[in-house]
């Protein structure tokens, strides 16, 4: 310690590139993933994340990136938004004022032709506390039982039209009705101060796009409502301020913040082409995504809830919703919702994420990121506007969406990326929560969905797990497989600490398939002699933990395509 000024740099604490890439070098070598005849500079490939738009994520931000993103405008904490929805209006109204009490700030209602507004919002203080309704198939019921409440003019407040979203969720809309709609409902909302349109770029991520695609559609669409609403006589600025964009926050973390960024650029570049004199904000709504949530080991949902919502904040959403962690099983319970309600308050008040605008900005490799999404999602966008020129055919943007569903299926099943509770690290004998029905989880496919299916149906017999030698000398093995079978739904009964054939064929029951668990040199020594030991006591398919060999039928190990070895093996297991 010294009395001179505190310095937080001195000159010997820079570094060049080179020094950087041979010190990260050095730790890739060390753990096989860098060769010894390698270049130091092979780091940057080696540690740099492709998304499934192709965009290059590295592991270290380079000075002289893009600063390109617009500020959010949100001043101080973001808009804490429950969502509310069900059949039964007194047991939603009920959700929605214990949410509000709790310290929610706005209500995301979904309703139906068969929903009670008025009953769902009863001693809701509709000018404190806005609302955003999403009502697909009764747009203009749900509208006007809205309006007619006292209150209901909060400038927050929205009618949520959204009729492109809703066609392309496969709802049954005509572009001439919805376009009349449209118009008539934002009539009605300017006259009541509030808002009428939502921009549901949500509607694409349920059905698996990309966060490319997701930018790409809701520009397109924000631009086609401008169009509307311009044709009818509002100028780009007024139109403009009647909307809103809901977009997806996931659990990757910087693409998330990167998409909410490259959202604010992309629009305000509609505007800036619009020649819109002063510049109008895009407002944010983010949900945590719902594709991301899972059915089996739901409290894992949780985490990713935190870190999606975290994203959300940092990217500089207006508003915020978190799923409850169980809403993938059904409709959601109050310890779900408060949990849900409740990683808000810990993200403000606690950990003080809302206490800047923009976190993010001037970090390297997030400036990057964000431009790099915005060039993709404008080119998503140009690609729509051309394709929706003669009229708005969503099938060629939903084949692409196809493709990119295939790349993200792909990963999951070789497990590179994991899904955690259901892919890696499965529990064969939890106890899902029981939840009722939930008719919003119809229209999304859940990234773990192929895996659930088999979970769904556990196999009806388990696999014997060949142990050879000592636990510690098969436990690595043993444990990859066991976890990769339950992934499947499929039990495994073991034969424990073994010395040799005998110990495994008295431990051996009679299961049709077999699994081979232990270290190469005893593979080498006995794994054999053991396959045909089992196969001699009834085994119809053998199987090894590791490389495959000519004395086994299939083999497990990193890197495999792990859905098409489970269906398999539950083949096999029949």
């Amino acid at each position: 310690m010294t009395d001179s000024p505190l310095t937080l740099a001195q000159p010997d604490d820079a570094h060049t590139r080179a020094e950087w890439e041979a010190a990260t070098a050095a730790v890739l070598r060390k753990t096989r993933r860098l060769g010894d005849n390698d270049p130091d500079s092979a780091v940057w490939e080696k540690l740099t994340r492709t998304t499934l738009d192709g965009i290059g994520i590295t592991p270290l931000g380079l000075p002289g990136g893009p600063a390109s993103a617009v500020r959010p405008t949100r001043q101080g904490t973001w808009d804490i938004r429950s969502l509310v929805s069900g059949p039964d209006a007194k047991a939603a109204n009920e959700a929605a004022l214990v949410d509000l009490d709790g310290g929610v700030t706005s209500l995301w209602l979904a309703a139906d032709a068969d929903t009670d507004v008025a009953a769902t919002l009863q001693d809701v203080l509709l000018d404190l506390a806005p609302v955003v309704l999403d009502a697909p198939s009764a747009t203009t019921a749900a509208a006007e039982a809205f309006l007619a409440l006292p209150g209901a003019k909060h400038p927050d407040s929205n009618l949520g039209i959204d009729p492109l979203g809703v066609m392309l969720r496969d709802i049954p809309l005509a572009v001439d009705e919805a376009v009349a709609e449209l118009r008539t409902l934002a009539g009605k909302a300017d006259q009541h101060d509030i808002r009428a349109i939502v921009v549901d770029a949500t509607a694409a991520h349920d059905l698996g796009a990309s966060d490319a695609q997701e930018l790409g559609w809701s520009i397109a669409v924000g631009v086609a409502y401008l169009r509307w609403l311009t044709d009818h006589g509002l100028s780009v600025a007024d139109a403009a301020k009647q909307v809103e964009f809901r977009y997806a926050a996931t659990d990757e973390q910087f693409p998330t913040i990167a998409k909410l960024r490259a959202a604010r650029v992309l629009w305000a570049r509609v505007l800036e082409l619009s020649e819109v004199a002063e510049p109008v904000a895009q407002r944010q709504h983010a949900v945590t995504s719902r594709p991301m949530l899972s059915k089996y080991d739901p409290y894992v949902n949780m985490l990713r809830g935190t870190v999606a919502a975290f994203a959300a904040g940092v990217g500089g959403a207006d508003a915020v919703t978190v799923l409850p962690f169980d809403s993938a099983n059904g409709r959601p319970d109050g310890f779900g919702r408060r949990i849900a309600r409740n990683v808000n308050h810990l993200l403000i008040d606690e950990s003080h994420v809302a206490a800047v605008a923009d976190p993010a900005g001037g970090a390297y490799a997030v400036e990057q990121l964000t431009a790099d999404l915005a060039a993709a999602g404008w080119a998503e966008f140009q690609q729509l506007e051309a394709e929706w020129e003669s009229g708005h055919d969503f099938d060629p943007f939903r084949a692409r969406i196809a493709a990119v569903v295939e790349k993200r299926e792909a990963e999951i099943a070789r497990r590179k990326r994991p899904l955690t509770g259901v892919s890696e690290f499965p529990n064969l004998g939890e106890a899902l929560p029981e939840r009722p029905a939930d008719p919003l989880n119809d229209r999304v496919r859940r990234y773990g969905a192929s895996f659930e299916a088999l979970r769904d149906a556990p196999a009806a017999k388990p696999v014997f797990l060949a142990t050879l030698g000592t636990v510690a000398q098969h436990t690595a093995r043993a444990t990859f497989v066991s976890n990769l079978l339950a992934a499947g739904g499929i039990a495994v009964e073991v034969a424990g600490p073994t010395t040799g054939i005998d110990d495994l064929t008295s431990a051996y029951a009679g299961q049709p398939v077999v699994c081979l668990a232990g270290t190469d040199a005893a593979y080498e020594e006995w794994g054999a002699a053991a396959a045909a030991a089992l196969r001699a006591a009834g085994a119809t398919h053998v199987i090894v933990a590791g490389k495959p060999t000519e004395y086994v039928d299939d083999s497990a190990a990193m890197g495999i395509d792990a859905l098409a070895f489970l269906n398999r093996t539950r083949e096999k297991l029949k």
